[in-house]
């Protein structure tokens, strides 16, 4: 560290390291989970369904159905749409693998679209491109807090009689065109990860405005297990239950569901300081040539989970990872989101190959992320800013 540092002109911009994201908690989340803590339940109880609630109010949704974490809303959501052996379901790259993984925890296929390079949103018109007599669903990401195009989306679904599910982990507080994230597709998949816009430390949950899917999920949470006498496949007495199909163990606690209670009413607030901290950014990097900063639609109202800046490589003489690796020296801790999930060895060996999804892979290429996060503060902002620009000017191609 020490010969990276000297190279880029002597101690590094911070002195200690600055996180990509991390979870905000004060005293009135903590004691929201000490009320918990001193009452009768800490697993399944009355906070479980308090917080699902009011995820499916504020998102705008009939039905929310809580789980354990983010990945298990999206198995949740794929169950509840119907995927199964053989399936294919339409998804982006550009996300973390659990996108995709949960089209395979269901005995389905991934089938990757490519993205808009300018959002990093998946390409509605490769969606249509990809779609074959086997496709089942749209499973599109709203990359870093910004919506995908849902009219498009589900125009192209209604046409082709496909589900949608929205994986929506970076996008709880967003919007789409006047609409809250939660209320554009048939399941809408949200994460309650430390970084992501609320945290129950972890979790998740899937809105739905249909009552057969909000049932079938209540059930899939819980080992496929109902004690709802009226669906019973014979009677039995008050103790009665009956497992109807295979479910997991995805129950959110009370003690998550608290914290998550709590988060949920400084949403607004956090998206506000994200949105704050993203303007600060562009205001700085727009004007630099040598970098493109993440540009906001026009029908979409970003939640800015994460601020992906993408390195324009002919202007610089250094490729994307030796910039990642001095803004490291410079104490700042930059991230990567992501590498395209069939690049993965796991989907190398499933028969994957590079060259699917061509923008994809190149904005790869060239992509880092800063941190953001509603607890840093304006100077934390603006040594990222320091830090940056330091690097580029340090790494400029002269003429």
């Amino acid at each position: 560290m020490m010969e990276a540092l000297a190279i880029h002109g002597g101690p590094p911009v911070r002195n200690s390291i600055l996180a990509y994201g991390r979870q905000s908690i004060d005293d009135s989340d903590i004691k929201k989970v000490t009320e918990v803590l001193k009452g009768e339940y800490l697993t399944t109880g009355p906070y479980v369904k308090m917080f699902e609630n009011q995820i499916a109010a504020y998102a705008g949704a009939k039905y929310a159905v809580a789980v354990s974490s983010g990945t298990g809303a999206l198995h949740m959501a794929c169950s509840a749409a119907g995927i199964g052996k053989g399936d294919q379901v339409i998804v982006s790259p550009m996300t973390f693998a659990a996108s995709a993984n949960c089209v395979l925890y269901c005995g389905g296929i991934p089938v990757f679209a490519d993205i808009d390079p300018l959002t990093l949103n998946i390409d509605p018109g490769d969606i249509e491109r990809k779609i074959t007599p086997e496709t089942k669903a749209v499973l599109p990401v709203d990359f870093a807090g910004q919506s995908a195009d849902m009219d498009e989306i589900n125009k192209i679904a209604r046409k082709h009689n496909l589900v949608v599910i929205e994986d929506a982990a970076h996008a709880l507080g967003a919007s789409y065109k006047g609409r809250k994230i939660g209320r554009n597709a048939d399941l809408t998949a949200f994460s309650f990860h430390p970084v992501k816009p609320i945290t129950t430390g972890e979790g998740g949950a899937v809105a739905t405005d249909n009552e057969h899917y909000y049932r079938h999920m209540l059930r899939f949470r819980t080992h496929g297990v109902s004690r709802e006498t009226e669906i019973s496949l014979q009677t039995g007495s008050s103790w009665y239950y009956e497992q109807q199909f295979l479910g997991y163990n995805y129950r959110l606690t009370d003690l998550q569901s608290a914290l998550g209670s709590s988060q949920l009413e400084k949403i607004d607030f956090f998206i506000s300081r994200r949105r704050y901290l993203a303007q600060l950014y562009s205001a700085a990097f727009s004007p630099m040539d040598e970098l493109i900063a993440p540009r906001e639609t026009d029908y979409s109202v970003s939640g800015w989970h994460i601020y992906v800046i993408r390195l324009k490589l002919p202007l610089l003489n250094a490729d994307r990872n030796t910039v990642f690796a001095a803004l490291r020296a410079e104490n700042i801790g930059v991230n990567l989101h992501y590498i395209p999930v069939y690049l993965h060895p796991y989907y190398k060996r499933l028969g994957y190959e590079a060259g699917l999804c061509p923008q994809a892979e190149q904005v790869y290429r060239e992509i880092i992320t800063l941190p953001l996060f509603p607890s840093m503060s304006d100077e934390d902002a603006r040594d990222v800013i320091k830090a940056v620009k330091k690097v580029i000017n340090y790494y400029r191609r002269q003429n």
